[in-house]
């Protein structure tokens, strides 16, 4: 999916004052860093920091690490047409070596219009082998005047020798208290939902804001109720469920211009969050700490048809394949998998 992208100066970028901080000492250094790898969940500002991050090491006149927001570049960055600013993101299911090729030949060339040229790689990872040596080149003889920055979910994903040649920068999950009070002032959301989406986003503030654009309330209802139902169907009726969802998804994908599973990212994040809670309720957990409150009886009783053991084992399994969709597998085999392990342990 491609992200949609609001500028955002590094003050107003939230829970992030870590990764934030050390940039900005970094850039008030001699030397800056020519490669740099955002890791951390998608969501999180990762893309944000480093437009805050292009801004800044162009602006005329930087304040406290901070671009002015009045020189040219500033107003350039700000309004989406600062031409040294690149972004690099999957063609298809891979980052190709044709278009890490491009950037090669575009690194060679000096900036257009700023003193650097700032390249993001989204998904990083999903650089092809060829495409992640042609890219080891670059790191290991960079052009003068230009930054690098690899956005990833998890580091181990990528060829360790272009890990070792990336300054390391981790952005975390973002607090429920941050996510749902900046819901409730940026979003007008009420107190309830404002604390629902924030708890269910998983400290991802980009998912919170999906969450309270998109008919996820009333599909969560749905979800909820087609797991709940699943140990008693029969093996052919989980298919047919398994089948109907990812349909469902490549049908949603089919008809867009991105090839995006928020869909099903969607469905295996509540079923998760579902498994999280009915493990907490079967320890006999603080009540407060439940995800999905408004179902609280629910849960109370569904627990007590399983084993602590399968409900953890459930969890994962569905953290998997929420981590596999990511990657962009074939999600008809992943999705029937997923179910029927889920069916077996209800049972078991």
């Amino acid at each position: 999916m491609t992200d949609v992208i609001t500028f955002k100066p590094f003050s107003q970028i939230i829970g992030q004052e870590r990764a934030i901080g050390f940039l900005k000492r970094v850039m008030t250094g001699e030397k800056i860093p020519h490669a740099y790898m955002f890791t951390g969940i998608p969501g999180v500002g990762k893309a944000t920091t480093a437009m805050a991050m292009t801004q800044a090491v162009n602006c005329d006149e930087p304040l406290n690490g901070e671009g002015c927001g009045r020189c040219r570049s500033c107003r350039q960055v700000m309004n989406g047409n600062f031409a040294d600013l690149i972004f690099v993101e999957p063609d298809g299911q891979n980052i190709k070596i044709e278009q890490i090729r491009d950037i090669n030949r575009t690194l060679c060339f000096k900036p257009v219009s700023g003193r650097y040229r700032v390249c993001i790689i989204r998904k990083a990872e999903l650089m092809t082998e060829e495409a992640a040596n042609s890219f080891l080149k670059t790191l290991e003889e960079p052009p003068p005047g230009n930054i690098l920055v690899l956005k990833v979910v998890e580091s181990l994903d990528l060829l360790p020798t272009i890990v070792s040649r990336c300054q390391k920068i981790p952005f975390q999950p973002l607090p429920v208290r941050l996510i749902a009070e900046w819901l409730r002032n940026e979003k007008d959301m009420d107190e309830e939902n404002a604390s629902v989406a924030a708890n269910l986003s998983e400290g991802s503030l980009g998912r919170a804001i999906h969450i309270c654009d998109s008919d996820f309330f009333e599909e969560r209802q749905d979800f909820i109720s087609r797991l709940i139902q699943l140990p008693g169907l029969s093996s052919e009726q989980a298919l047919e469920m398994a089948m109907e969802y990812s349909g469902k998804a490549k049908k949603k994908v089919s008809d867009a211009s991105d090839k995006s599973y928020t869909g099903l990212f969607d469905l295996l994040g509540i079923w998760k969050t579902w498994y999280r809670d009915l493990i907490l309720m079967k320890v006999k957990g603080p009540a407060d700490l439940l995800l999905n409150r408004d179902f609280s009886r629910k849960l109370k009783n569904i627990s007590k048809n399983f084993k602590t053991e399968n409900l953890i084992d459930s969890f994962f399994i569905v953290d998997q394949a929420q981590r596999d969709l990511i990657r962009n597998p074939n999600i008809g085999l992943m999705m029937e998998n997923t179910v029927l392990a889920l069916k077996r342990l209800s049972s078991a």
